[in-house]
């Protein structure tokens, strides 16, 4: 078993694509695929499963996964040391949902490679409901979410910023037209939502179950550029965060409707495993998140 070979499960594992994990090792694709053959060969099972385009670990797999993130966590650390810290180097691995990956982070990720142009960094978009699995699983040396304060014992959690959510509607919506809107208003309206499942969602139904609103027809969307668009046609009302919509508002595209949901606080929250080694590269790619979206100071009661 080689070094090489378990650096090279490490990449597979991460990016779930064996021409995408080449291009982070700068190796031919054939070069991956034989490398992680052998290693299957050698240990006797099949680390991961092809599903037609989708590869996806298999159980042994991700118990390989975890020894071996310990493993080259302790070879990182050891190299930390004997290396001079301005010149850091390796890989490191995000993950966050679309939301956060188009409107977050993409200046956090600039900023960082700025700083460290030799880093490897791989991102890959996962449902909110998939990445602290990211962070025990060890395909994930940190994660954003988007949703209610997150307590963790296992799981070392930053809010960063609170995020505010509006509901949005086209300029000649005809709730559009009015200053103050009262809870019949919504009545018969159609609201252009995220699936069930998603924490926000989650929060906007329970919110509207206690009010009784009834005779509301959903249209559900996986990702907020639909949702955004479907709303700017006037086909519905949207719920989004406000820093997905900024550049639609200032184009008048999208207006903002004087109703706010009460008890509503959601979060951008950063998340680490407590019990992984926080590397040269973590910690320079942590605080440069600090830096672009801790605003201010956030206190969660």
């Amino acid at each position: 078993m080689e070094l090489r070979q378990l650096i090279t499960f490490r990449t597979v594992a991460s990016t779930l694509n064996f021409s995408r994990a080449a291009e982070v090792l700068n190796y031919v694709p054939s070069n991956v695929t034989m490398q992680i053959k052998a290693l299957e060969d050698e240990l006797g099972v099949r680390l991961f499963d092809r599903l037609g385009k989708q590869l996806v670990l298999t159980t042994a797999g991700k118990r390989f996964l975890t020894h071996i993130q310990s493993v080259l966590d302790k070879l990182d650390e050891a190299r930390s040391v004997v290396h001079d810290d301005e010149n850091v180097s390796g890989t490191l691995t995000v993950s966050a949902n679309e939301v956060l990956c188009a409107y977050r982070l993409p200046v956090v990720f600039h900023l960082f490679r700025s700083r460290h142009p030799g880093v490897r960094l791989i991102f890959r978009s996962v449902p909110n409901q998939q990445l602290k699995q990211a962070l025990f699983e060890g395909t994930a040396d940190v994660v954003f979410m988007l949703d209610e304060p997150i307590r963790s014992s296992a799981l070392a959690v930053e809010p960063l910023v609170e995020e505010t959510f509006r509901f949005f509607a086209a300029p000649d919506h005809p709730l559009s037209k009015l200053t103050v809107l009262q809870l019949e208003d919504f009545h018969g309206q159609v609201f252009l939502t995220n699936e069930k499942g998603c924490p926000y969602r989650t929060m906007f139904d329970r919110q509207f179950e206690k009010k009784g609103i009834d005779s509301i027809t959903y249209l559900e969307f996986q990702n907020a550029e639909a949702i955004k668009q479907c709303a700017i046609t006037g086909i519905g009302i949207a719920f989004l965060p406000e820093m997905t919509t900024k550049a639609e508002v200032e184009r008048g595209d999208l207006v903002s409707l004087p109703w706010q949901i009460p008890h509503l606080h959601v979060y951008t929250q950063m998340l680490w495993h407590k019990d992984k080694w926080l590397s040269p590269i973590i910690l320079s790619f942590i605080e440069a998140a600090r830096e672009v979206i801790a605003i201010e100071e956030i206190k969660i009661v």
